[in-house]
């Protein structure tokens, strides 16, 4: 199923209009309009704008399995691939279903997690495999390099940003599971 199906199936169950549901979340009747008929791809920050406005968690995009083998192997991890955007998720737990997420993260020399800061509820804790980020986490920011690890709270704003020449691999864990 598609992105912008998935969203138009929750809306309507919920029996709410599309100008209700662009109230809701802040975005244009448009916009919303587009998204549900993928015309157009949302950014980060606008598809969290969604799913809170429809209170669901950002998985219900993605996670459409259900699977009860602890074990992940490398070669099978479930990818997560944010449409237009040079950052890929591996999830290292078996799915999203559970009371944390555990994800590698990828970003592109130069790329960023989202064109805006991003706050949901919960917290994150982040540890740097290769490379440089900065993390704005409201109005500060923190650079990490190889070896470091960051803990915050995930309900002020944040997103992360590569700073370096290579590609920065990170490990994260979330509670509760937010994508």
């Amino acid at each position: 199923m598609k992105l912008g199906e998935k969203i138009r199936k929750l809306r309507k169950e919920q029996k709410i209009s599309i100008e209700k549901l662009a109230q809701m979340s802040g975005l244009s009747t448009g916009l919303i309009s587009q998204m549900e008929r993928d015309i157009t791809i949302p950014s980060v920050g606008s598809l969290w704008d969604v799913a809170k406005a429809l209170n669901v968690h950002i998985n219900y995009f993605f996670d459409e399995y259900e699977d009860k083998n602890p074990i992940v192997r490398k070669n099978e991890r479930k990818k997560i691939i944010i449409p237009n955007s040079n950052i890929t998720y591996e999830l290292l737990s078996p799915n999203l279903n559970n009371k944390m997420e555990f994800l590698m993260v990828e970003i592109e020399p130069g790329m960023c997690s989202s064109d805006e800061q991003i706050c949901h509820e919960g917290e994150e804790c982040g540890y740097m495999i290769q490379g440089s980020m900065k993390v704005k986490w409201g109005s500060k920011e923190y650079i990490l390099n190889e070896g470091d690890s960051i803990y915050f709270d995930s309900t002020v704003p944040h997103r992360f940003v590569n700073i370096g020449d290579k590609v920065a691999i990170s490990i994260w864990t979330m509670t509760p599971p937010s994508f």
